[in-house]
């Protein structure tokens, strides 16, 4: 294995993290900025179901999601972020499985727009590693009638079930 990928913590995050997921967030184009107390309330309320990737005392990977009210078999994956210095390693499919492996869920549900290419094969590749399907079921908010025309469409993409670890 390699170094970089041995020197890798993936953990739950604190809400000391709150400002490092601000500042990767923003360096991650084109994810959606949240305030600074949003990211916070990831940290710390949302800690269960989010998980911190730290290399060289540095976040590096981000995944903030939660359990949608009635139903505890899902995770929400609301929003996936890794630093530029990190990406075509499979990070993004590292935490995924670190979160479903601990979340213990059967489901993941999350939302793309149908351009990003580089999220749905992330996620594809996720499901076919662990044995499952990635549905895509279509435009869960729409541009015109969700976004008020200041943002694509988001598709409901959804994974599962998950019945094996990754190999």
């Amino acid at each position: 294995m390699d170094t970089v990928q041995e020197a890798l913590s993936l953990r739950p995050p604190r809400a000391t993290d709150g400002a490092a997921l601000h500042q990767l967030v923003a360096n991650c184009p084109p994810l959606d900025p949240n305030s600074l107390y949003c990211n916070l309330l990831q940290c710390s309320h949302f800690a269960d179901t989010a998980v911190a990737v730290e290399y060289n005392g540095e976040l590096v990977g981000f995944i903030s999601g939660y359990i949608p009210p009635g139903k505890p078999d899902t995770l929400f994956v609301w929003q996936v972020a890794v630093d530029s210095s990190m990406r075509g390693q499979g990070l993004g499919g590292k935490m995924l499985a670190h979160l479903v492996d601990r979340t213990g869920v059967k489901w993941m549900e999350t939302t793309v727009t149908p351009d990003n290419g580089a999220s749905w094969g992330m996620f594809r590749s996720f499901a076919r590693k662990r044995g499952a399907e990635c549905e895509d079921c279509g435009p869960l908010f729409e541009r015109d009638a969700h976004f008020g025309g200041k943002h694509d469409s988001e598709h409901l993409a959804r994974l599962g079930p998950f019945t094996n670890q990754a190999s």
